[in-house]
């Protein structure tokens, strides 16, 4: 195994490299397993990265399994979401497989486990259970139905299993140790009554399977080699190894837990994202606000911006908070390579220069990105009638303000001329609704003939005979808390207020009229936008923002 060559670069590494050669294993199975009752987000795309990637970095393969085993909230939607949003990212599972494919193994292994006398019914409710668990630091108590004789754990299991009781009426269970320091340890259910139809299996089932049951099975069952989870799974490992052990697997996974994903100004709770999207606080699971995979998609997050971020943050054993802003900056980093520039006004104010020919008009070459020479040029109309951001004029400047003012000094317009701000015109109630300037002719392309120093700053513009208009989102922190779902605060009471600003009438190049999504542009100087893949159409434009630049002026 080449790759197996390699040097760890974690420990999760470390831990299949010591596999390989103490047990002589020729290949590596990984598996994912997301449950299909809602949509992928960033907390998940760690885990995902983590099972694909371990099975590519050592020539291995990774199933993609959904983890069914409850059929109150999975849906067929999640199921092709989930599926689309992993080869979005660019990943390819060996076998898709569901948990409930193993429904009957299951089943005939927990019959094998009564007949073992490591299994029971229990009559116990939810709640007289959690009474006789105990806690974690008193031992628990026997069920008085623990010591029933296997004849009738069987008689019992077998009527569950036709539908004769009712949802919660009798729980099949582990007989392990009540005693057990370890809670998870402690007789856990291993089957429940749900008289709920299964997206996937229909009506056939009233019972079904616990995950920490289920998963061990389908794992050994499916030959995987090394089960990857996150770490609030450490605790359930015995558990997980004592199911393989019971049910008399020959082959052995391993589990290994790390570190879950935990990002600021974030929640990654699906019940918390539900509650979102149920009472309209975003407009669904595909807001570009939300943690989401299609959320982060329709915003203009890249796959390549995500692979590169889980790569970077790396893989823990102890769990730790990521800023946003670095996610940001991969996305940022991915863009500034990629992405095509274009000049877009997003808050337009008429400039008009006053000694340029009216009714001429003219074409310049400007650059598609700086970054990238096999990118090209495109061509640029120009004329005597423009649009600047209202933000580029300021009538009384304040200090340090080198854009355009009444006396002011030159500036560049970028990729045509040098102007000079002579004045502007005002409405009956005092509002600047034209700035005018002069421009010199022997500039074009920004730079002087004489080679003189230009002061100003170098502003962007759209020609205002020749433009698209547009509505433009944008997009910050749904959270303006870094830590919103901490135990002690109210994550609603934690919202942005101003996580949404939607601008109207922007102004942009003629070119991009006919963007369709996904297309990803560095509007100049005001960030990467993307086309929404929602709302936009070639009769209303709308692009949001993906992520913001960074500006060397503070007002």
């Amino acid at each position: 195994m080449e790759e197996a060559k390699l040097a760890p670069k974690n420990f999760i590494e470390e831990f299949i490299q010591q596999d390989i050669q103490e047990k002589g294993l020729s290949h590596i199975q990984t598996r994912f397993p997301p449950e299909p009752n809602g949509y992928l987000h960033i907390g998940h795309v760690k885990a995902l990265y983590i099972d694909f990637s371990m099975a590519e970095r050592f020539g291995g393969k990774c199933n993609l399994r959904f983890d069914d085993t409850n059929p109150t909230k999975e849906k067929e939607e999640f199921v092709d979401a989930i599926e689309y949003d992993i080869r979005w990212l660019g990943f390819n599972w060996d076998k898709l497989c569901y948990g409930s494919d193993y429904f009957d193994e299951c089943f005939e292994y927990a019959v094998k486990l009564i007949k073992k006398g490591v299994a029971y019914v229990d009559d116990l409710s939810k709640d007289e259970m959690r009474e006789y668990r105990g806690t974690l630091t008193e031992p628990g108590k026997n069920s008085p139905y623990r010591d029933r004789s296997v004849e009738e754990n069987l008689d019992l299991f077998y009527r569950m299993r036709n539908g004769e009781f009712e949802d919660g009426a009798r729980t099949l269970r582990a007989k392990i140790d009540m005693a057990s320091p370890n809670i998870n340890m402690r007789d856990p259910a291993i089957y429940r009554i749900k008289h709920v139809p299964h997206h996937h299996t229909g009506t056939k089932w009233c019972i079904y399977p616990m995950y920490d049951f289920a998963h061990p099975i389908q794992d050994a069952i499916e030959g995987i080699t090394h089960s990857l989870c996150s770490l609030e799974y450490e605790a359930h490992r015995p558990l997980y190894n004592w199911v393989v052990e019971q049910c008399e697997f020959e082959h052995k996974p391993r589990q290994i837990e790390f570190a879950r994903l935990n990002l600021t100004n974030t929640i990654m709770s699906k019940r918390y994202l539900r509650r979102l999207v149920e009472e309209h606080y975003v407009s669904g699971w595909d807001d570009p606000r939300m943690p989401t995979l299609c959320g982060l998609r329709r915003r203009g997050y890249t796959p390549q911006s995500i692979r590169n971020f889980c790569e970077r943050i790396g893989v823990a054993k102890v769990p730790s908070t990521v800023e946003f802003s670095f996610l940001e900056h991969c996305l940022r980093e991915d863009l500034n390579d990629h992405a095509q520039r274009a000049m877009a006004v997003l808050r337009p104010i008429k400039l008009t220069i006053t000694n340029y020919p009216e009714g001429q008009s003219e074409e310049l070459d400007v650059e598609n990105n700086p970054n990238d020479p096999e990118a090209g040029t495109r061509k640029v109309t120009f004329s005597r009638n423009l649009w600047i951001e209202s933000e580029d004029f300021l009538e009384a400047p304040v200090p340090k303000y080198k854009r355009l003012y009444p006396e002011g000094p030159e500036c560049r317009l970028k990729g045509a001329y040098l102007i000079t701000c002579t004045g502007c015109v005002k409405d009956a109630d005092g509002n600047v609704t034209e700035v005018l300037a002069t421009y010199d002719p022997e500039s074009r392309g920004g730079d002087p003939a004489d080679g003189r120093k230009v002061k100003g700053a170098t502003i962007h513009w759209v020609d205002a005979n020749n433009c698209a208009d547009a509505e433009v989102r944008l997009y910050s922190n749904l959270f303006s808390d870094p830590d919103p779902d901490a135990a002690d605060k109210d994550y609603i009471s934690c919202l942005n207020p101003d996580s949404l600003e939607v601008l109207t009438g922007c102004k942009l190049e003629k070119m991009l009229e006919g963007a369709a999504a996904p297309a990803q542009f560095q509007f100049l100087r005001m960030g990467y936008f993307c086309v929404d893949s929602k709302d936009s159409s070639p009769e209303h434009l709308v692009f949001n923002r993906a992520v913001a630049l960074k500006d060397s002026f503070k007002k």
